[in-house]
């Protein structure tokens, strides 16, 4: 597994983030393929942050653990991230198609937008790969990614783009494109 640290707020030892690196490698067994992890440690109002995300193999898993004490964060937020790769592994392999964990898609890629609109100001630009994919497995992307939307590729509907989102009053809903 490949680690990325960054830091937020605070400076920490190499203690903490070899005990990070071995926690978290810990979860590699787990994959088929390489995968990236990128830990990020933070403070607020005294409380120790940890924000671990895990893409492997096409798929994102994010966690955000917040406790008194930084090992303890680390802690948590391995147990967490283990156990949403395991249900949603578990889960996918039995609703969607064969070969779901082998696909890999290209990193996301930040394109500069050089031209500014005076009336709309862009603050952020994002490019990203969108592989075709079922209703369902976007929704459970979605919920792995904590997003509140997503945006694929309709597997079902011709290969369409399509939305799914959450909606305030429980349950998901779905845009399609003509």
């Amino acid at each position: 597994m490949r680690f990325t640290f960054a830091e937020k707020k605070l400076q920490v030892s190499e203690d903490v983030r070899a005990y990070a690196e071995k926690k978290l490698g810990k979860l590699d067994r787990l994959f088929k393929s390489e995968a990236d992890a990128s830990v990020t440690f933070s403070m607020e109002r005294g409380r120790f942050i940890v924000e671990a995300t895990i893409r492997a193999g096409g798929m994102i898993y994010r966690v955000t653990e917040t406790t008194g004490d930084m090992y303890a964060s680390i802690d948590s937020a391995a147990a967490s991230i283990e156990r949403q790769i395991r249900k949603n592994k578990t889960r996918l392999e039995k609703k969607l198609r064969d070969g779901a964990f082998e696909r890999e898609i290209k990193p996301p890629v930040v394109v500069p937008d050089d031209e500014e609109d005076e009336e709309f100001n862009v603050v952020r630009t994002k490019r990203f790969s969108i592989k075709p994919m079922t209703v369902d497995e976007a929704i459970l992307q979605m919920n792995l990614l904590e997003h509140e939307f997503f945006v694929f590729k309709n597997q079902d509907d011709e290969g369409r783009f399509a939305v799914v989102y959450k909606r305030n009053n429980g349950g998901y809903g779905l845009i399609e494109s003509d």
